[in-house]
């Protein structure tokens, strides 16, 4: 079963973290893995590499985690766009996760301290 859950402070999503594999086919098989996987690539190439905010990234393959944590006082239009992508992220892996409900859970947590990740 894998696991997204999106961060919330103040209104804001600051981040998400992925943690387990789907389980829904062998690996180099599994739809459910590979969706997840590429919108996860997508909205981290977007954040670092497209509009450069240096967002922290951790990965563990093995045990299929991903964190990405927004960085604070992006201005206005980077937090807008950051906010769109995740929101779009978030709708689009609860979509999948009704359609794979076994395989995929999300999640939406209200953080009270943003020394999480």
């Amino acid at each position: 079963m894998t696991t997204v859950t999106f961060h919330r402070a103040d209104r804001r999503i600051d981040g998400f973290v992925v943690e387990g594999h789907s389980g829904y086919a062998e690996a180099g098989s599994d739809i459910v893995c590979a969706a997840v996987s590429a919108v996860v690539g997508v909205t981290e190439c977007t954040v670092n590499e497209v509009l450069g905010l240096a967002a922290p990234v951790k990965v563990r393959e093995k045990d299929g985690y991903v964190s990405l944590k927004l960085p604070g006082g992006l201005g206005q239009a980077n937090e807008r766009t950051c906010q769109d992508l995740l929101t779009g992220m978030m709708v689009y892996l609860e979509a999948l996760g009704e359609e794979y409900p076994e395989n995929l859970t999300v999640r939406l947590e209200e953080d009270d301290d943003d020394d999480e990740d």
